[in-house]
C-alpha cells in the first residue's frame, strides 16, 4: 500500500454496527417502495378501474426513473460528495411518496412513480460509492453483504406489511408509510452519516468529462460483461415483481397477506446465501463466489422452465423462485466488487452505469412481461429462466477475462 493509500485508509470513517444499520435503512428505501405495494396491485387495479397491465406498468415506471436517475447521481456524488446527493434524493423521494398517496388516476400514479424512482436512485448509488471509498474488492463484497442483510429485512417485511395495510387501511396507506419512513431516514442522514469522499478525490463536474468516463467504461468488454451479468440476474427478480402477485393471487388463489409470507421465503433464502457469501468471500475470493451464485441461479432458472413444461403448480414454482432470488445478492455484490476494484476514482460513475443498465434492463424485461397475458404463468417462468442463461453467457464470454 502506498503512503497516500495508507493515509486515506487512516482517514476513512470506521464502520460501526450503527453505520451498517443506517446504510441498510437508506438502502431499504427502494425495496420498500417496490415490495410494499406488490400485494396491493390487484386492489389498486380494482380501485382505479384499470387493467392489471396498467398497474404493472407503474412498477416499470419506477424502475425506469430509477435507472435514468443513477446516470446523474453517481457523477454528482463524485463531484459534490456523497452526503448532499443522498440527502436531496431522499427529500424528493419523500415528496413523491406524499403525492402518490393522493393521486386519483393511474396516469398520475405512473408519472409520479417514475419521478420517485429518479429521486430514490440517489441513495442506491451513494451507498455503493461510500463502501467503495472505504474498502477494496473482497472487503467491498464482504461489507456489502452485511449491508445487504440489513437491506433485505425490508423486502422480508414489506409485502406482509403492505398487504395488511392495504386490507385494513386501503392501498394509499402504503405511501403514507413511505412518507414517514423516508423522513426518519432523512434525519439519520443529517445527523449520523459522515462524508467519505475526500476533497482531493473529487472530480470537476463537466458534462464532457462525465461522457468521457462513461465512454471509458463502456469500451471495456470486461466491464460490460460484469455489468450485464448482474443486470440479467437482477432482471429475473423484476419478472417476478411484475407478475408474481398476479400469478400467486389470481391464478393460484393465494390471499394478499399470504403472498407476503411466500415472498418472505425468497428473502430468507437470500439472507442465508448472503450470510454464506460474507463468510466465504475473504477465503475463496469474489470470483469463486460469483461462479457459485451463477450456478445456483442457472439451476433454479432451468427448474422454472421445467415447472412450466410439467405444469407442476404453485409448490413446484415456489422453491425455484426462492433459490433464484436468493442468489441475486451473491452475484450482484461480487460482480460489483470485481468491477469497482479497477475504478477507485470513478466509483460513483461506475456504480451509476451499473445501476442504470441493471434497472434499465429490469424495466425492459418487466415491461415485456407486463405486456404478455396476465392470466398465464409462462411469461414469468420463461423470462426468469432466460435471464439466468443470459447472466451466465455475459459473464463467461466477456466478464471473466
Amino acid at each position: 500500500m502506498s503512503e497516500k493509500q495508507h493515509a486515506n485508509a487512516e482517514q476513512a470513517p470506521s464502520v460501526s454496527l450503527l453505520l451498517l444499520i443506517i446504510l441498510g435503512a437508506i438502502g431499504a428505501v427502494t425495496p420498500l417502495a417496490i415490495d410494499m405495494y406488490l400485494p396491493a396491485m390487484p386492489v389498486i387495479a380494482q380501485n382505479l378501474g384499470v387493467s392489471d397491465g396498467l398497474v404493472q406498468m407503474t412498477l416499470t415506471a419506477y424502475m425506469a426513473g430509477f435507472a435514468i436517475g443513477q446516470l446523474l447521481h453517481g457523477p454528482l456524488s463524485d463531484t459534490f460528495g456523497r452526503k448532499p446527493v443522498m440527502l436531496i434524493g431522499l427529500i424528493l423521494f419523500s415528496v413523491g411518496a406524499f403525492i402518490c398517496a393522493t393521486v386519483t388516476s393511474i396516469e398520475a400514479l405512473s408519472w409520479v412513480r417514475a419521478a420517485q424512482g429518479f429521486a430514490g436512485a440517489a441513495a442506491a448509488v451513494v451507498i455503493q460509492a461510500v463502501v467503495r471509498d472505504m474498502f477494496e474488492r473482497e472487503d467491498f463484497a464482504r461489507v456489502m453483504s452485511f449491508i445487504t442483510i440489513v437491506i433485505i429485512i425490508a423486502p422480508l417485511i414489506a409485502p406482509v406489511l403492505g398487504g395488511n395495510l392495504a386490507v385494513w387501511f386501503g392501498w394509499r396507506s402504503i405511501f403514507w408509510f413511505l412518507v414517514i419512513f423516508s423522513i426518519i431516514v432523512i434525519g439519520m442522514v443529517i445527523w449520523l452519516i459522515p462524508e467519505t469522499l475526500s476533497a482531493e478525490n473529487r472530480q470537476s463536474f463537466h458534462v464532457l468529462n462525465i461522457l468521457k468516463n462513461y465512454a471509458e467504461l463502456c469500451r471495456s468488454a470486461r466491464v460490460l460483461g460484469l455489468i450485464f451479468c448482474g443486470a440479467f440476474s437482477f432482471s429475473g427478480l423484476f419478472s417476478f415483481l411484475t407478475a408474481g402477485s398476479f400469478v400467486y393471487v389470481n391464478i393460484f388463489g393465494v390471499s394478499p397477506d399470504m403472498f407476503g409470507y411466500l415472498f418472505g421465503l425468497n428473502i430468507l433464502t437470500m439472507m442465508g446465501m448472503t450470510t454464506l457469501n460474507s463468510r466465504l468471500v475473504k477465503r475463496l475470493g469474489s470470483r469463486f463466489m460469483l461462479h457459485f451464485g451463477l450456478t445456483v441461479q442457472l439451476i433454479s432458472g432451468c427448474g422454472l422452465f421445467l415447472c412450466w413444461l410439467l405444469d407442476s403448480g404453485l409448490w413446484g414454482i415456489v422453491p425455484c423462485v426462492m433459490f433464484y432470488i436468493g442468489s441475486i445478492s451473491t452475484i450482484g455484490s461480487n460482480s460489483m466488487g470485481l468491477l469497482m476494484s479497477h475504478y477507485p476514482r470513478m466509483a460513483g460513475t461506475a456504480s451509476s452505469l451499473a445501476g442504470t443498465l441493471r434497472f434499465g434492463t429490469g424495466a425492459g424485461i418487466g415491461a415485456i412481461v407486463a405486456s404478455l397475458p396476465s392470466g398465464e404463468v409462462w411469461p414469468m417462468l420463461i423470462s426468469m429462466a432466460l435471464c439466468s442463461v443470459a447472466a451466465c453467457v455475459f459473464y463467461w464470454i466477456l466478464g471473466r477475462k
